[in-house]
């Protein structure tokens, strides 16, 4: 029973961070039309600051229950940027002294990361 709670948890704050994702861009894209990304920056740059609160909090002292966390954390920011998912996760390999985890993470995510959106391009067009 816990696990159905948990999942309603996320999907419901995983949908509103979409809808803000998408309000978010939407208006600093209307706002500052520009070549470069500046609404997904901002977005990922907001999640980030969002996801040290919200951990901030749920370390501070039993400021947050588990519920919240999870529907802060994995719910809202996961459905508004998984990126501040990514942010956190380094922060918390960061915190253990684990340099070379961190930089495998970071060069990993970011350099397979483009390559495998490459390569489901080309895998298409010679379908």
């Amino acid at each position: 029973m816990m696990i159905a709670r948990h999942i309603i948890l996320a999907g419901v704050g995983g949908g509103l961070g979409s809808i803000a994702r998408f309000l978010c861009q939407k208006y600093v894209s209307a706002w500052y039309p520009h070549p470069f990304p500046f609404a997904t920056f901002m977005v990922n740059l907001l999640g980030c600051l969002l996801i040290g609160v919200f951990y901030g909090l749920a370390e501070k002292g039993n400021l947050l229950t588990p519920e919240w966390r999870l529907f802060l954390t994995t719910g809202i920011c996961g459905g508004f940027t998984t990126f501040s998912s990514f942010a956190y996760e380094n922060v918390s390999l960061l915190r253990m002294g684990d340099l070379m985890y961190v930089a495998l993470y970071v060069a990993g995510s970011v350099i397979l990361g483009i390559a495998a959106t490459f390569g489901g391009i080309a895998l298409i067009k010679i379908i």
